[in-house]
């Protein structure tokens, strides 16, 4: 899940799945490629450090660091390992500002937003070029989340109560804001845009549950929780993305608030699932945060220790487990999977034993 910045600071080629698999099986990762990387400037202290967003098929990873003064900065890593720094025009210089690239194409265009005194603001454009940036109409703050092959970006903005709504802005400009039925807070802040322009992500209701919601890209939205999940403050549905083949995971929160995964299909059937030794306790459990075409989904889990590690999940149910070298084993340290691409790479970041973040890729 995404952060106010402010606050806090694909394909190649077109198959139809039939429903998912049911059976689980775990085992022990064999020797895959796992390379780690640091930004150029990212800050050594903790809570600093490089953040791996999205990965593509032809190699490229977006994100952002954060440098030793606490100021947040884009980046671009060529299928070379060659970065490219992404300051949003206007980008604010002091802590917890600055610029956070969310999402990325096939075609370099990225997508994301810029911090500074007067609020949050979205941009678009060539990694390597010029950006458009631009405001939901009426907004205290714009958060570009996500931008599909068509150029469609979703997102979510604040209005002048500090009230959370979601937004689709189309190729053209046009910006649509929106609010599922029942929505006190709608946060459309995750990579949850496929490439006919369906959005999904999450809200609040009016006791502070969670639930999700799928916009259909003529504004139709369908609003579903996971089975199990709770319905309390705090509890209930987080999706984290949508696939090209309208697989949508995420996180539901029962009401002990432990975390199980959770696959949606794209006739609504949902399955649930936990990684073997995932921890039981509240907070800890299972995130499924991305699925790719092939039905391959890339996670983590908290264990009993509050330690993060990664997993990947055949289409099948098959889990392997994985952790980049270096990766801290204590509370809030180790493993996040942010992304998986068309071939099955997964992008993503990693504590070390200090607190500080560095991005990976494993390969497949």
């Amino acid at each position: 899940m995404k952060l106010n910045l402010m606050a806090v600071g694909f394909l190649t080629a077109c198959v139809v799945l039939p429903a998912f698999g049911q059976t689980a099986t775990s085992s022990l990762q064999p020797a895959a490629p796992v390379i780690t990387f640091d930004a150029p400037g990212a800050g050594t202290s903790a809570g600093q450090g490089t953040f791996a967003e999205q990965n593509t098929l032809s190699g490229f990873v977006a994100g952002f660091y954060t440098d030793a003064n606490g100021v947040n900065h884009g980046f671009v890593r060529d299928p070379r390992g060659r970065f490219t720094t992404i300051d949003g025009p206007g980008a604010g210089p002091f802590p917890g500002q600055g610029t956070v690239v969310y999402g990325i194409t096939e075609t370099g265009t990225v997508v994301g937003t810029f911090g500074n005194d007067s609020g949050d603001h979205g941009f678009v454009g060539p990694f390597n070029g010029k950006f458009a940036t631009f405001d939901v109409p009426g907004a205290s703050g714009t958060l570009a989340a996500a931008i599909n092959r068509a150029g469609t970006i979703s997102g979510c903005y604040w209005d002048a109560n500090n009230t959370l709504h979601g937004f689709v802005r189309s190729p053209e400009g046009t910006i649509t804001p929106f609010d599922p039925p029942g929505s006190v807070r709608t946060i459309a802040d995750t990579l949850g845009i496929d490439p006919a322009g369906a959005i999904t992500s999450l809200y609040l209701d009016s006791n502070n549950t969670q639930h999700g919601f799928l916009r259909s890209p003529d504004g139709t939205i369908t609003t579903f929780d996971a089975p199990g999940a709770g319905t309390g403050p705090g509890q209930g549905t987080a999706p984290a993305m949508i696939s090209p083949e309208g697989t949508i995971p995420g996180l539901s929160i029962d009401a002990n608030n432990v975390l199980h995964g959770f696959l949606r299909s794209r006739d609504g059937t949902i399955i649930t699932f936990d990684v073997p030794g995932a921890g039981t306790g509240p907070g800890q459990g299972t995130f499924a945060n991305a699925t790719n075409l092939a039905g391959t989904t890339a996670g983590d889990f908290t264990d009993a220790n509050g330690a993060n590690h990664g997993y990947v999940r055949s289409y099948g149910g098959k889990i392997l487990f994985f952790d980049p070298p270096g990766a801290g084993t204590g509370p809030g340290q180790g493993t996040n999977s942010a992304s998986i691409n068309a071939a099955g790479a997964v992008a993503g970041f990693y504590f070390d034993t200090n607190g500080v973040s560095h991005g990976f890729l494993r390969f497949p």
